[in-house]
């Protein structure tokens, strides 16, 4: 850690009432804080009391005097070979025509509102629209299944729905509103009205007469509107976003609305080095925490244009984000390590295809990034390649460098350092003690947690602290359920996951979630499910069940088709993207005495490992089974 990085990073330890109130000048306030952090009620954190701000004023209204006819949105679908680019004073007057038709539907501050779209324009205006007056989003991924997408309906509760009948990929329309028909079927709190924005891509969309609506409609009425901006104390919630918990039931990570603000504007400038009037590109999606963060706020806060993407990273060929910086002179990116790993199998052609020279950094997060492959585009760019580290439940990255600040050397495979704000330990996870250099160790956090972070889990202040905050007896410490160590020269590695959370392409997914899908499948017993590495996407979940009928199994035919059901009972109640990469099918599970399955132990099998200490084995016969499994499904 440089020496200027240090003393940086220290202030705000330190002293992280100087430090933030000096942050907080970067956004608008339109009633001054009376007093930057309240830590009377451990572990949770208020931060900028008193004060009053809206997210969407930050994000649009504020940029309008000095930028208005500047691009705001630059919105590119190879799906649809559409491309469309909005000023901030387009964005401005989309924004307050969707506020106009959320507040004629009696969408007031406080109310949620659940956002299920593609990566088009109208998800980010929704989303504008919708903390512009003091409403609370939801972004649900558009990828989840009706099942997932009930759970978050009912644990949000929102008065509306705002969906598309249609996404694409890879060329073909991929219908939206059945499944949101079907959640709502699931649901016991449906929403009061559905508003679709119609595509044209789907001409079998059922319609619920008085329940649905359709935007383009309402739209046209409030061609004019103007929507005042609801001001919101600093600590009012601004959104609802679901992670994977290690139970079957996703947590609503609760974002509040001032610090929000202050620690993605900071960000911008310490972290990202990105300038007003300059294009982000950021290669997310909505429905995750890195869209709502840098395709949504981030660059917009720093009167930024940002890029929203609706298609593959090999779509027409593997050179079209490289021609989308090339178009829109992107100076910064942000992207996940399975995208590059993706590229990387391409032909590297793509990459002198085009005028990269406005690109200055490519940071790269959602899960743990390779050597060779970090190695490899930078070769290939010419430009740093930062690795950063964050969750969902931060908002903004907890290990980066921060190149804004001072450039520091960077290695190969390291997230760097602690971001500013963040007292961050490596705890050995029975004594909660602290682990010298290059001994593993849990990536924790000495509370209170800077702003941007989660302020709570919506409506359960009780999982909160008990999620987050018991894993060290008898201390009050932030737990990120990750193993990292540090090298002597201060640098952190990430290793990966300590509960049952896997990594998917940086996409997070409960394994709980997973089992309890395929075990509503009447054949399965039991079933425990694992995450494996995979080479492409990081980890893959793998299931081992227990069928309750062994002839169901009895031969390679009635094995394989059984597999593809449950695959399919996934798919019904989670989404594709939680299919595991194989069932294998087994007699019994490898259980302790007192009934725990072995999950790590049929991990290390599934990887090739060690399992570890086992004498805790209540019978050898099931990690035999899995060890067969596993053999026979590599030869085959």
């Amino acid at each position: 850690m440089g020496t200027k990085y240090k003393e940086f990073h220290r202030q705000s330890i330190d002293n992280p009432e100087a430090f933030w109130g000096e942050q907080a000048k970067l956004i608008h306030w339109n009633k001054p804080f009376t007093k930057v952090l309240d830590y009377s009620n451990p572990p949770f954190t208020k931060w900028f009391v008193g004060g009053e701000t809206n997210l969407c004023y930050n994000a649009v209204d504020r940029h309008l005097s000095e930028r208005g006819n500047q691009k705001a949105l630059i919105y590119v679908s190879t799906e649809k070979e559409e491309e469309k680019i909005y000023t901030f004073d387009e964005l401005h007057a989309e924004v307050n025509r969707f506020a106009g038709v959320l507040k004629s539907l009696g969408v007031e501050k406080g109310d949620r509102v659940l956002i299920y779209m593609p990566m088009i324009p109208e998800a980010i205006f929704a989303m504008l629209a919708t903390v512009r007056i003091g409403a609370i989003h939801s972004v649900v991924f558009g990828g989840f299944a009706s099942h997932s997408l009930a759970t978050r309906i009912d644990d949000a509760q929102p008065k509306i729905m705002v969906t598309a009948d249609a996404g694409m990929r890879g060329g073909k329309a991929v219908p939206y509103k059945h499944l949101v028909d079907d959640a709502i079927r699931l649901s016991g709190h449906p929403p009061k009205h559905v508003l679709i924005v119609n595509r044209g891509l789907d001409k079998e969309m059922s319609i619920t007469a008085g329940r649905d609506l359709d935007y383009a409609q309402l739209r046209a009425k409030h061609m004019n509107a103007s929507v005042p901006v609801v001001w919101l104390e600093s600590n009012d919630p601004s959104y609802i976003l679901y992670t994977s918990g290690t139970t079957g039931k996703p947590k609503g990570v609760q974002r509040d609305t001032g610090g929000y603000a202050v620690s993605l504007t900071a960000s911008m400038k310490h972290i990202y080095c990105g300038n007003p009037g300059e294009a982000y590109f950021s290669t997310s999606d909505i429905g995750w925490v890195v869209g709502h963060s840098y395709i949504v706020y981030g660059p917009l806060l720093q009167g930024m244009a940002t890029v929203v993407y609706e298609g593959l990273p090999i779509r027409p060929d593997a050179g079209i984000w490289w021609k989308i910086v090339q178009d829109h002179k992107v100076s910064v990116m942000f992207s996940a390590p399975t995208a590059i790993r993706v590229l990387k199998k391409q032909d590297p052609a793509y990459l002198k295809k085009y005028d990269l020279s406005s690109l200055r950094h490519l940071f790269l997060a959602g899960e743990p990034l390779d050597e060779t492959t970090a190695q490899w585009i930078e070769e290939e760019l010419g430009v740093p390649i930062y690795d950063h580290f964050w969750q969902t439940e931060t908002g903004w990255a907890v290990l980066t460098a921060a190149p804004g600040v001072e450039k520091t050397p960077t290695k190969f495979g390291s997230p760097s350092f602690p971001a500013y704000g963040y007292n961050l330990k490596l705890l050995h996870e029975a004594t909660g003690e602290e682990v010298p250099a290059n001994e593993k160790g849990v990536v924790a956090v000495v509370p209170p947690l800077p702003p941007g972070c989660l302020s709570t889990v919506w409506g359960q202040d009780d999982r909160f602290v008990q999620t987050y905050f018991t894993s060290f007896k008898g201390k009050l410490i932030y737990s990120t359920f990750d193993w990292g160590i540090r090298d002597e020269d201060g640098y952190y590695f990430i290793l990966g996951r300590t509960d049952d959370v896997i990594n998917v392409a940086g996409h997070r997914l409960g394994t709980r979630e997973i089992e309890e899908a395929i075990s509503s499948h009447a054949s399965i017993a039991e079933v425990a499910v694992v995450g494996v590495a995979d080479q492409l996407k990081g980890q893959m979940p793998m299931a081992f069940a227990v069928v309750k009928d062994a002839s169901k199994i009895a031969t390679a035919e009635t094995r394989k088709a059984l597999e593809k059901e449950v695959m399919g009972v996934v798919d019904k109640e989670l989404g594709a993207i939680a299919r595991p990469a194989r069932v294998h099918f087994i007699n019994q599970l490898p259980k302790t005495r007192s009934g725990k399955v072995l999950r790590r132990s049929i991990q290390a099998i599934a990887e090739g490992r060690d399992p570890g200490d086992l004498t805790t084995l209540d019978d050898p016969v099931g990690l035999e089974m899995v060890k067969k499994a596993v053999e026979e499904a590599r030869r085959a």
